[in-house]
């Protein structure tokens, strides 16, 4: 991705900048965890793969929201990747369950900041997203559904906290990315990912409006990831992660040992049997 002069959002009423409540960033670590996650992927996917790369190049300078929905475990790691893959400039924020920040107050280095189900955590929410959105160089990753859903459930339904954002804030890029968790032919999974066209936050739009526009997009591009997924078409992704394939041990022994008789070039992956 090629540099950009990044640049501040307007919002519509006025907030003072207070630093003291964004958790602060050790570059150091976050650096370190960025080059960490990959090499953990590595060992425990077989891929990942990424789709709509074009919208990523269409995000430009403006502050960044992007929002995903959340089928898994693995989610804050995709998101992760991503961060490293394409938008290595920023400074990178995302909310997290209060009670494990409080368990793993560590992840407040790497731009986590606690929330909780209640009124005061979706205030607090507000009150640090604002500041983050700012900061003309950050980027805020939100699981916007706010819990753990199976990517087939429908409707999708968001937590509102996105939508009240774009409605309050002007200039703001939001870029909607669905991720899927399938086996295709490997012992391991593959990570897909499909990212959608970008949302800018303007004056017209209310909190309802938004919080239409942003469930109707994410729900398309999760239905189209789920077309792909279905069909195995993995011509239509960018692997960005690879993994190891075959199983190892004396299975893959053998197979090599077979290729070897056949004068046939060994590949652990089980597509090439």
């Amino acid at each position: 991705m090629g540099s950009v002069r990044l640049t501040s959002p307007k919002i519509r009423h006025k907030v003072p900048l207070r630093d003291h409540l964004l958790p602060r960033v050790s570059p150091w670590l976050m650096s370190w965890f960025l080059r960490y996650v990959p090499f953990y992927t590595r060992r425990h996917l077989h891929a990942v793969r990424i789709a709509g790369e074009e919208h990523i190049r269409a995000v430009g300078a403006k502050p960044l929201i992007v929002y995903m929905n959340h089928p898994g475990w693995w989610d804050p790691m995709i998101a992760a990747i991503l961060a490293r893959e394409y938008f290595p400039v920023r400074t990178h924020y995302a909310p997290i369950d209060a009670a494990a920040l409080r368990k793993y107050a560590f992840f407040a280095r790497l731009g986590f900041f606690g929330v909780d189900d209640s009124f005061h955590g979706s205030r607090r929410f507000l009150q640090i997203a604002e500041q983050v959105l700012l900061r003309s160089n950050a980027a805020l990753w939100i699981t916007a559904q706010g819990k753990f859903c199976d990517v087939r459930r429908r409707p999708v339904i968001l937590a509102s906290g996105l939508a009240h954002l774009a409605s309050r804030m002007d200039g703001i890029t939001i870029l909607p990315v669905a991720v899927e968790y399938v086996f295709w032919e490997e012992r391991t999974p593959e990570a897909l990912v499909r990212v959608g066209a970008p949302l800018v936050a303007g004056s017209v739009a209310s909190k309802a409006s938004w919080q239409n526009r942003l469930q109707a997009q994410l729900t398309t591009i999760m239905d189209e990831l789920a077309e792909d997924a279905l069909n195995r078409r993995d011509s239509a992704f960018r692997t960005i992660v690879s993994g190891r394939s075959g199983v190892g041990g004396s299975y893959d022994l053998w197979r090599r040992s077979r290729a070897a008789l056949r004068g046939q070039h060994f590949s652990p992956s089980h597509g090439n049997d």
